[in-house]
């Protein structure tokens, strides 16, 4: 969902650029406006994968991790999750009107008129020249994203496998033969795989060193009824600093082997695994190493061109950070 958007943002700059450099030249007044218009759009989109992808198991990769280990389906995973999940999805659609509404944090950037009737004009011209097999090939992608939807919603294969699938259906219906047309699509995202390769290579060491056991044991030894709680904080605070996939990994596979040892009950293997997936999920937004939108966004082509660094988008975050992290941790300790 994020690579959508980023290419639509895109789209935006280069029509609008390309318009403006030829009208005004070097100096645009229009242009910072735009581009702060456009870090908004893309933070709102970023914290939304985030409020999406902690409801369901093709949410976030992790999800599909901790469902394999409970051996919930979609549906099941999704009714576990929701009494922490609905909470913080109406907090954080709160949060991103007040936003909007007050101004602060950098939120609040309109789009330029001007702007606006340059992207207008140029929809307009691209639609009057638009063909019979350009309209093809929209049918083919809307069909191919139902396809996706529907293959993720009901898990008829590997995650991996899906993607696969869509790619040969994408290409060999719109005619994208050639590998160095093929080839280009990929580029946008590998700075982002070469920085997963890291963090789970990192997860290889913690995991073969027990690293974070001596924390697993000290949250297992407290009550029962204050465990979900202090692993949402754990969770939480470890995902903001490092990368939620590979935290919740490590946790899930660690209270997995509690429960097959017989140190927790099933009831309270259920209950710790919504606190590792809704904690590795709702407070990572507050670093774009903490949540994998957050980071592809960061390292794309987008976000220099827009001015959107990485303290910029730990300002942006902060506030969804402290009200749906707070909002979760209330749930997690009150509806689990």
């Amino acid at each position: 969902m994020t690579a959508v958007v980023i290419s639509v943002a895109v789209g935006f700059y280069t029509v609008y650029k390309n318009v403006a450099d030829q009208q005004t030249g070097a100096e645009d007044p229009d242009f910072e406006k735009f581009r702060a218009f456009l870090r908004n759009l893309l933070m709102h989109a970023a914290v939304g994968t985030a409020l999406g992808g902690v409801c369901t198991t093709v949410g976030e990769p992790q999800n599909l991790l901790i469902a394999s280990y409970t051996g919930w389906n979609f549906v099941e995973f999704f009714l576990r999750m929701a009494p922490v999940t609905m909470p913080v999805l109406v907090v954080g659609l709160i949060t991103c009107i007040l936003l909007e509404k007050t101004k602060i944090f950098g939120y609040g950037a309109l789009m330029p008129e001007r702007v606006r009737d340059i992207l207008v004009e140029y929809d307009e011209a691209e639609a009057a020249k638009r063909t019979d097999l350009d309209v093809a090939r929209l049918v083919i992608q809307g069909v191919s994203a139902v396809i996706l939807i529907l293959a993720l919603g009901f898990h008829v294969a590997e995650v991996g496998l899906i993607g696969l699938t869509i790619i040969v259906l994408q290409t060999a219906f719109n005619g994208v033969i050639q590998e160095h047309d093929l080839g280009k699509a990929f580029e946008e995202a590998l700075p982002f795989t070469a920085l997963l390769v890291v963090f789970f290579g990192i997860v290889g060491v913690i995991h073969d060193q027990h690293l974070f056991s001596p924390v697993i044991a000290y949250v297992l030894s407290l009550p029962e009824e204050a465990q979900p709680g202090m692993f949402y904080i754990a969770n939480g605070l470890l995902s903001a600093i490092s990368d939620n996939v590979f935290v919740a990994t490590v946790y899930i596979g660690e209270v997995k082997q509690a429960f097959t040892n017989g140190v927790i009950t099933r009831d309270q293997f259920d209950a710790l695994a919504v606190a590792i997936n809704t904690g590795t999920n709702i407070p990572s937004v507050a670093t774009p190493n903490g949540q994998a939108a957050f980071l592809f966004l960061l390292t794309s082509s987008i976000a220099p061109l827009i001015n959107l660094s990485y303290m910029r988008m730990v300002t942006m975050a902060l506030p969804y950070t402290i009200t749906m992290g707070i909002t979760g941790y209330i749930a997690v300790i009150y509806m689990i």
